[in-house]
């Protein structure tokens, strides 16, 4: 397991209190409990719809997690105005994603404008269960529509 991180905590509401919303993940029900300091701790508990034809959460969900969870390492809570955009990422599937599902995520290194970062999503039993590793580049949100 990834040590844990000292991110700030996040509460649900908090991004759209930031002044942004990311509506793919609120529909997900991806939760946001910490980021901050280059490192960040989401979570979700997958719905059936969520599911491949395995019973556990498919991989495009897993991806997502996994995604969400290296952009938020690589930003600031006092930085509502920067977002971070995948460049690229690689993702290693382990084992089944089952249950509620945890995501860790860190900064390996940034520099001005990219962030390099690497995610683990652990399963119920508290098993790593996916991990990646993905480039980032950190711009400027569009203002609020």
């Amino acid at each position: 397991m990834l040590p844990d991180p000292a991110p700030a905590p996040a509460s649900p509401g908090s991004l759209a209190e930031r002044g942004f919303r990311i509506p793919f993940i609120e529909h997900l029900g991806i939760e946001i409990v910490a980021y901050g300091q280059g490192a960040s701790h989401l979570r979700m508990t997958p719905a059936a719809e969520h599911h491949n034809a395995y019973a556990m959460a498919h991989g495009g969900v897993v991806m997502t997690l996994l995604d969400v969870t290296m952009a938020f390492a690589a930003l600031e809570p006092d930085a509502p105005e920067i977002g971070a955009i995948t460049v690229e990422m690689k993702t290693t599937f382990l084992r089944p994603s089952t249950g509620a599902l945890t995501a860790r995520g860190k900064v390996l290194h940034s520099t001005r404008t990219l962030v390099f970062a690497q995610a683990t999503v652990y399963n119920a039993a508290g098993e790593a269960s996916a991990q990646a590793s993905g480039t980032f580049v950190l711009k400027q949100r569009p203002a609020a529509a």
